[in-house]
């Protein structure tokens, strides 16, 4: 008889291509997540062909929004763009000025490094360079209108905005990547960097930073969940193990983004919902997955999760093996949403 695989091929969607572009990637300046923002800004209204000088208003605006509030976006002593961004934040150029330095030389390298994970382009494109024509450019693919297409289009300019935040407050707090903590604020559902000077710089909304790591989905039904804040399924922040046991006895912050997941309403205060109750252990292996996930995104959240979870992969699945034990002892039941989805990751 045939022996069947048991594993089956997984063709990845539009926005797993994408967010492995965006979170996945190696940083060593910010120009990648203006570009992004730029194309998901662009694409709806811009016509398949797009102009650099059309593709630079966009791209120059998000660097100099964000050097106003992160003075450094690259990890390189110097930029003559960059210096030009600061040149108009400070008024000293028009725009006009802005916009042809940022043809000339802001797009050098992130054209050709933006579809690029790891050793290799990624499966798709979601643009074409058309740099070398007669009008300089690029061309938006049907790759990238599928995308937008999709349900969690929506959440995609905040995923890279959360994105950004988390790379820019590393390289401007200065600090090495083993020193920089990121932790949860309770009260705001906000990310928060600490760090030796006492400083706790706000980075992004709790929900930007998270959901594209789950790919937005509910954590436990694998339910689609939004992160715009006037959804109808705006998703909730919830604690896998549940706050309220954090006097138990428990060393470690249960606010630590080990900890945290996103979830729709329905699983996390409906009817059947999980409300304080400890999720079945399963839910523990997805736990561990989606925090690798973290630490696959090299920084700085990597660094975050290592510190409070395990350094090595069976340090972490001791450590969760370890909290599950004593809130399990404490709980009893277990929890399991009344109905499931498709698994997502």
């Amino acid at each position: 008889m045939e022996k069947t695989s048991r594993f089956v091929e997984v063709q990845p969607t539009m926005e797993n291509y994408w967010r492995s572009i965006i979170l996945f990637g190696r940083n060593v300046a910010s120009y990648k997540f203006a570009l992004g923002k730029s194309l998901l800004e662009l694409a709806p209204t811009s016509g398949e062909f797009v102009r650099l000088e059309d593709l630079a208003e966009p791209y120059s605006r998000s660097l100099c929004e964000h050097l106003n509030v992160a003075e450094k976006q690259v990890t390189s002593s110097s930029s003559k763009f960059l210096d030009a961004c600061r040149r108009f934040n400070e008024k000293e150029i028009a725009k006009e000025e802005l916009i042809d330095t940022t043809v000339k030389l802001g797009f050098n390298n992130v054209i050709d490094a933006f579809h690029v994970v790891g050793s290799g382009d990624v499966g798709v494109r979601f643009f074409q360079d058309e740099r070398g024509g007669r009008q300089k450019g690029i061309r938006l693919t049907q790759d990238l209108l599928r995308l937008l297409d999709q349900y969690q289009a929506q959440n995609l300019p905040q995923e890279v905005e959360a994105r950004w935040r988390l790379v820019e407050t590393a390289w401007n707090l200065g600090l090495p990547r083993q020193v920089l903590s990121v932790r949860y604020e309770p009260e705001a559902q906000i990310l928060v960097a600490d760090d030796p000077g006492q400083r706790r710089p706000a980075i992004t909304g709790c929900r930007d930073g998270l959901n594209g790591y789950q790919k937005g989905k509910c954590f436990y039904c694998f339910g689609d969940i939004s992160v715009v804040s006037t959804a109808d399924d705006l998703a909730d922040v919830d604690h896998f193990i549940p706050r309220m046991l954090q006097d138990t006895g428990m060393e470690m912050s249960l606010d630590g983004v080990w900890n945290l997941v996103l979830a729709c309403r329905g699983c996390n205060r409906g009817e059947q919902g999980k409300m304080a109750l400890l999720p079945e252990l399963r839910f523990l292996e997805r736990l561990h997955d989606r925090n690798s996930f973290f630490i696959d995104s090299h920084h700085p959240l990597r660094e975050t999760l290592m510190r409070q979870a395990g350094e090595t992969e069976p340090e972490r699945k001791a450590f969760l093996q370890e909290v599950y034990k004593h809130s399990k002892e404490l709980l009893v039941q277990n929890w399991k949403p009344p109905f499931e989805y498709e698994p997502a990751f």
